[in-house]
């Protein structure tokens, strides 16, 4: 296998904003690697959840190229889309679950969704999905019987139901106690390296992506990438921005105000 295949997953010069009036994403290049675990960190709004949704065929780049194993994502393709989105798995933002489901119902919908697989079958591999998150014994209840570390551990049982060859974690360890956190922290590791699938992890809880990614990617609040190496080499990295990202210090290059005019004029005070 030659070096260029080892790239599952690639973003090429990529521009992308909602709207003409703000850029989300600036000429941002980078590429994930097959069984490699990357973290994508950054504070808020720099544009990391927006570059799962592209990869999802969501929305298109404006400029630039977004390749999933050698071929373009095409959002108006959509038997491409679809094609390529049952080979995604995704663990959103706090859950996403389904309250009128009970937890055994909500990891076996994909399943129900998109394949014809028989009842007993598809009883079966809940089973053991839910037995990897250690949620076997919850699998008759309601979502809100649960707590948030649990419902984010049924979330990632219903994300890898369909053993997808990529999973995307947008702010998985978001909202959680330090306990679940590290839980939910062991099993992303664990799955990735049980299942020999991709994994891209959304978030800005730098100790624990340090822990357990690979690889790291750092984006600025203008849509840049700042920096990226492996945990250990961004740690030791003397640029400005990333050591004030990873220490979480208040004074930087990273501002605490957003780009507005003089006070006195927003005020209409006269000089």
């Amino acid at each position: 296998m030659n070096p260029m295949s080892q790239t599952l997953i690639e973003f090429d010069h990529v521009t992308f904003g909602y709207d003409a009036s703000r850029t989300i994403l600036n000429d941002v290049s980078l590429s994930f690697r097959r069984g490699q675990l990357t973290a994508i960190l950054g504070g808020s709004g720099c544009g990391k959840t927006t570059l799962l949704r592209l990869i999802g065929g969501v929305y298109a780049a404006n400029q630039g190229r977004v390749v999933f194993d050698g071929e373009l994502i095409d959002p108006r393709n959509k038997a491409q889309l679809y094609r390529i989105r049952r080979r995604l798995g995704m663990l959103f933002q706090f859950g996403a679950l389904f309250t009128d489901l009970t937890v055994f119902e909500n990891v076996a919908f994909p399943l129900r969704e998109h394949t014809d697989l028989p009842e007993s079958l598809i009883r079966d591999i809940v089973l053991m999905k839910l037995n990897a998150v250690g949620l076997r014994g919850a699998a008759p209840l309601r979502i809100s019987q649960v707590s948030g570390g649990m419902a984010r551990r049924i979330a990632l049982a219903r994300a890898s139901v369909m053993d997808p060859e990529v999973i995307m974690y947008d702010e998985p360890f978001a909202g959680l106690d330090p306990i679940s956190m590290g839980i939910t922290a062991n099993l992303i590791r664990k799955l990735n390296d049980t299942t020999g699938a991709t994994s891209l992890m959304v978030s800005h809880d730098v100790q624990e992506c340090f822990a357990i990614a690979d690889y790291a990617y750092l984006m600025s609040s203008g849509g840049k990438v700042v920096a990226h190496g492996t945990p250990d080499q961004l740690a030791a990295s003397t640029d400005p921005e990333v050591r004030q990202f990873i220490r979480g210090e208040p004074d930087g290059p990273v501002r605490f105000h957003y780009p507005a005019p003089p006070m006195a004029q927003d005020l209409g005070v006269l000089g």
